[in-house]
């Protein structure tokens, strides 16, 4: 049996998470502190949501437990490239 981590503080809605990280990335030039440690914090939540998903509910999103595991691992400072400039 596969041991997942307990993270209830962290549950919330990771589609409007995600939505708000994108805003705060996208529309500007160059995001404010502010703007980026708030989409640091949603990406933390992300992966930590990934980290608690059964294998059902990582299937619906094409992942395996393999795949999540790994994404949900990534160091804070390791952000997607698009969030680069």
């Amino acid at each position: 049996m596969r041991q997942r981590l307990n993270r209830t503080k962290w549950k919330g809605n990771t589609m409007s998470s995600m939505i708000t990280t994108r805003a705060a990335l996208s529309h500007s030039c160059k995001p404010s502190l502010i703007q980026r440690t708030f989409a640091l914090l949603s990406l933390y939540r992300q992966r930590s949501a990934l980290a608690e998903m059964d294998d059902a509910r990582l299937a619906d999103i094409g992942l395996s437990y393999r795949q999540a595991l790994r994404e949900a691992r990534r160091p804070l400072w390791d952000v997607p490239h698009n969030w680069r400039g």
